[in-house]
């Protein structure tokens, strides 16, 4: 299924830098590997997002809590149809 989101890495890197002021922080916009694939937006773009990232609010958490966070922050675009992210922990 196909639909007609498309973000950008610099919004969602804009958006995780406001709510939890990461030390490090990469997001890649993997949706060109996934053309083809359920919540693909037909452009290779804005759909499936990579994002690695470590900031003082995610420390001491449990994995589970630490990626909430991520997924809290980012609530607003998977609601508007970003379709996957992947999280890796720094």
């Amino acid at each position: 299924m196909s639909n007609t989101f498309s973000t950008t890495a610099a919004t969602l890197e804009a958006r995780l830098r406001e709510r939890l002021a990461p030390t490090q922080l990469e997001v890649i916009d993997e949706s060109g590997q996934h053309i083809g694939h359920a919540g693909a937006n037909g452009t290779g773009f804005g759909t499936h997002f990579r994002v690695r990232i470590a900031a003082p609010q995610l420390a001491g958490k449990s994995r589970v809590a630490q990626h909430r966070l991520v997924y809290d922050a980012l609530q607003e675009f998977m609601d508007q149809g970003l379709h996957a992210l992947a999280i890796e922990l720094l």
